[in-house]
């Protein structure tokens, strides 16, 4: 069965930069960003976790927990997290989650075949604190995502999550 909006979100246990998590006691009452990368150390993955890092207060404020998830281990992980904040100029401090034997990438169908056969395609998907999915945006893989867009996307469904209104479009 595919996951589809509205779903609880697949709960997963990792190990991650920041040590072993379960994803939905990470999440607690916060809305997450769970979004994943083909491999660690490509120069379009290293621009977007550098930009989640910097727009961190943006984050915070909408109460958000983010979540970056790869196949490559742990140890290469924690290599790329410190060249992100060096070449990047900002301190990468939520976890990148080390799914060497892609349990997460195939719980959340992130690897699509006709791009590749081991790694993720640039998945993110928007948890609700009710643990269900309310967004799943999916990029090819030479595509950096549009982080604004992300944080549109949030600020509308946070909002019509507490009133019965719908969003519009924006340039």
């Amino acid at each position: 069965m595919s996951l589809r909006l509205g779903y609880i979100a697949p709960d997963f246990t990792a190990q991650t930069t920041e040590g072993e998590i379960s994803f939905h006691e990470y999440l607690g009452s916060n809305w997450g960003v769970l979004f994943s990368h083909p491999a660690d150390f490509t120069p379009v993955c290293t621009t977007e976790l550098g930009r989640t890092a910097l727009l961190k207060d943006e984050f915070e404020k909408r109460n958000i927990k983010e979540l970056a998830v790869s196949v490559d281990p742990i140890e290469k992980h924690l290599s790329w997290k410190n060249d992100i904040n060096e070449t990047q100029n900002c301190t990468v401090d939520f976890p990148i989650i080390a799914d060497e034997n892609k349990v997460v990438a195939n719980a959340y169908d992130m690897i699509h075949p006709n791009a590749s056969e081991t790694f993720t395609v640039r998945s993110l998907f928007i948890i609700g604190p009710d643990k269900k999915v309310k967004l799943m945006i999916t990029y090819p893989a030479s595509t950096g995502r549009n982080f604004h867009e992300v944080l549109r996307v949030i600020d509308s469904l946070q909002l019509t999550a507490n009133y019965s209104v719908a969003t519009p479009a924006k340039s």
